[in-house]
């Protein structure tokens, strides 16, 4: 048998080969081509995919920064409508960002869902568990942005080979409200922190409804400079200059200790009580925001920062004796126990001081710790009554936002939002 025609039989004939090379080659070349289109309009979509998630970024938090007025007393109407125009401050690829839509409602950190509501109505956050306000769609907490590029499709380069003449690209936000947690500078206003201990009923929900007063035991509160300090313990001379002042110099960040200082400082309570006489003429209530800490290992020299409340002041002792000349007489009520816009006003003309005082501590529920009324009573080691004291009762109001997103539930929604979604 001839041998080169074996071979030719068995191979095939070299024009055969070169065939089957040049369909191998134009499959390559396609290939090489789908991953070139692949790789460079896979990149163009990344970036323009990009830049509608920063411009949908920018309105969700825009619309969730102001989606409480100032006050804090309701939703504000025009969030939807600020959320929008921060969006489509931002363009894609020199394109203007299409905002499919901007909606206030509420987001469920359990479910990792959001839900449209376009209610107006704050929901209260007093006596609520953050599990329960968590499942209420009827509290508003978040803004969800969508924007695209459909009208002004990503342009397509070699995408257009294979029929496509452009790309719709979708992007979804949320940002979130939540409480206050870090504190930024002059969040609050004066050098006391209070414990959570001192403001959450025993099932642990943040209660406005009783009062009480420090220092009493070791978790109602104490003293402290606002700095986030290693060596702890808040002195007097740290504490004393900020009495009376504008508040925290720096911001306090959430979940980090500050030092604080569980006795009392002579001097600084002077010029506090100085302070409420001259702005009350102990006939009205001080309203302050303060920072809240935990207070589970009792006060000082340091506690971590969970969040701020707003109290009112409703008496200040700097005696403990003679009661019948130092017992309040009259004293405003505040507006959301008066029933009215205008306050009530709680008064008691009796000489004795003795009957002054415990209708005062009824009028505005103090309590000791464990529950029981902050009576007057001759062992002055029981009492109610005493000396460098500063009588509190949480404040039932909307109060105006503040910080940065990431506290307790104390009655003070954030400022600042955070991304959720």
């Amino acid at each position: 048998m001839n041998v080169r025609n074996a071979r030719r039989g068995r191979y095939g004939s070299p024009q055969r080969q070169r065939g089957v090379s040049i369909v191998l080659l134009a499959i390559g070349l396609f290939m090489l081509l789908a991953f070139t289109a692949l790789a460079v309009d896979g990149s163009n979509l990344y970036v323009a995919r990009n830049e509608l998630h920063n411009a949908a970024d920018a309105g969700s938090l825009a619309g969730a920064r102001m989606l409480y007025t100032a006050d804090g007393s309701s939703v504000n109407s025009d969030a939807n409508q600020i959320a929008t125009d921060a969006a489509m401050a931002n363009s894609s690829q020199n394109e203007t960002v299409e905002v499919l839509s901007a909606l206030r409602g509420h987001w469920s950190f359990a479910t990792r869902t959001f839900t449209p509501n376009d209610s107006l109505d704050p929901v209260d956050l007093f006596g609520r568990t953050a599990e329960d306000l968590d499942s209420d769609p009827n509290f508003i907490n978040a803004v969800e942005v969508v924007t695209a590029r459909q009208q002004s499709q990503v342009e397509a380069f070699f995408g257009r080979l294979f029929g496509f003449e452009g790309y719709d690209v979708v992007a979804r936000s949320v940002a979130y409200i939540g409480f206050a947690g870090s504190l930024r500078p002059e969040d609050v206003d004066q050098p006391i922190a209070l414990c959570r201990q001192a403001l959450v009923d025993p099932s642990g929900n943040y209660s406005c409804n009783v009062g009480r007063f420090i220092p009493e035991g070791d978790q109602t509160g104490g003293w402290t400079n606002f700095l986030h300090d290693d060596k702890g313990g808040a002195s007097a001379n740290e504490v004393r200059p900020l009495v009376c002042g504008d508040g925290n110099p720096n911001e306090m960040r959430f979940g980090e200790d500050i030092s604080t200082n569980n006795g009392q400082i002579d001097s600084a309570f002077g010029d506090l009580y100085d302070c409420w006489v001259e702005k009350t003429a102990k006939e009205e209530v001080w309203t302050l925001t303060l920072p809240v800490i935990d207070c589970e290992d009792g006060v000082s020299p340091s506690n971590p920062l969970i969040g701020a409340v707003t109290v009112n002041i409703v008496w200040m002792n700097q005696q403990s004796n003679q009661i019948d000349q130092r017992a309040p007489q009259r004293m405003q009520l505040p507006p959301e126990d008066s029933g009215g816009t205008s306050p009530g006003t709680w008064s008691h003309s009796s000489t004795s001081g003795v009957e002054r005082w415990n209708s005062f501590v009824d009028a505005f529920n103090l309590q000791k710790p464990g529950g029981a009324p902050a009576y007057w009573n001759s062992q002055q080691q029981q009492s109610g009554w005493k000396q460098k004291s500063i009588y509190f009762l949480p404040s039932c109001s909307y109060h105006d936002p503040k910080g940065q997103t990431g506290g307790e539930n104390f009655g003070i929604l954030a400022q600042i939002p955070v991304l959720v979604d």
